[in-house]
């Protein structure tokens, strides 16, 4: 019963993530907010709103353990696991693409981590330190992204910001201009309902498997509550490389990495604090730097991750997760 509940609870969580993201696009685009803007946070919270509530709700309910393991365990799982299987699937051409410098910040972004996780304690002043990163990233983004509209927009094409504003706007999940506003507030109210009953759901029966199972708390975070919250990352890296898309597949999980670490424990750190387990120091923060390590020469040396790599990299994932339970 506590496995299928915390199924329950994942389904619900993954299910209410999705509507709050639509309802919060076009609730956004109704208001005037540029799709630019949208897509850099809007979207970028909202996918991580799972993982967050989770973390949340663990912190608030003392199970400390949940919240950290669920963002260590998903960045190993974001690059073994989610780069290895689309990998077994079809090649993934990285080497056409240029992550260099997202891919820097977030080998930055785990280092500040490992060193504040060395304090002992993520308190509040080390979730307001994530926090300020985080948004020194997104003006960087932010400044980025304007920068290369302003280029496109040349005297002989002075269209041509606007089409990109419209092709970005297809590309925005779930976005709708014409939705109404009845469904934007549906779409919203099942978010917000979902979310916190599904990581209530998921904590309270993940915190009764482990007791069952004689493990801990931050063992299930690592190894149930990450992989369960690495789903909807999987599958769109699965489907990017079934159509080819490389350079969402990669994006993808170093986008997703460095949201991790900075919003979502910033966000449950200034919440309440949140102590580190001393296996975190000696193992996992270490393996978690490791696979993010290992993606280097797919970023700077432009390899292709073909077949064989994608064998390795799910092999060292299952490795990991029987070392965690065994």
């Amino acid at each position: 019963m506590e496995w299928l509940l915390a199924g329950l609870g994942l389904g619900i969580l993954l299910l209410a993530g999705d509507s709050l993201v639509k309802g919060a696009v076009n609730f956004s685009l109704r208001l005037g907010v540029p799709a630019l803007i949208v897509s850099l946070t809007i979207v970028a919270f909202g996918t991580s709103a799972p993982e967050l509530l989770i973390s949340v709700n663990a912190v608030l309910e003392g199970v400390p353990g949940i919240a950290l393991g669920n963002v260590v365990g998903s960045n190993t799982a974001n690059i073994l696991l989610v780069m290895g299987v689309p990998a077994l699937l079809a090649t993934l051409h990285t080497s056409e693409f240029d992550t260099r410098k997202t891919y820097v910040f977030m080998l930055l972004a785990s280092v500040l981590f490992i060193a504040l996780a060395f304090a002992g304690t993520f308190t509040w002043i080390s979730g307001v330190v994530l926090l300020i990163v985080l948004s020194l990233v997104l003006m960087d983004a932010f400044r980025d992204a304007q920068s290369h509209r302003r280029a496109n927009g040349t005297p002989e094409a002075p269209d041509k910001a606007t089409e990109d504003d419209d092709a970005l706007l297809d590309d925005l999940e779930g976005a709708d201009p014409d939705m109404p506003w009845w469904q934007i507030i549906v779409f919203l109210a099942l978010g917000l309902i979902g979310l916190p009953l599904g990581a209530d759901l998921l904590v309270d029966n993940a915190r009764i498997i482990a007791a069952s199972y004689g493990v801990s708390e931050t063992v299930i975070g690592l190894t149930l509550v990450a992989l369960g919250t690495s789903l909807p990352e999987l599958a769109t890296t699965v489907m990017a490389a079934l159509r080819r898309q490389a350079d969402v597949a990669l994006g993808n999980v170093i986008g997703s990495n460095m949201f991790n670490l900075l919003a979502i424990i910033g966000v449950a750190a200034v919440i309440g604090d949140i102590p580190v387990d001393p296996e975190f120091l000696h193992f996992d923060l270490w393996v978690m730097l490791g696979a993010s390590l290992l993606i280097f020469p797919f970023v700077f040396l432009r390899w292709n991750i073909t077949r064989a790599w994608g064998i390795v990299l799910t092999l060292l994932y299952a490795v990991y997760v029987a070392m965690l339970l065994f």
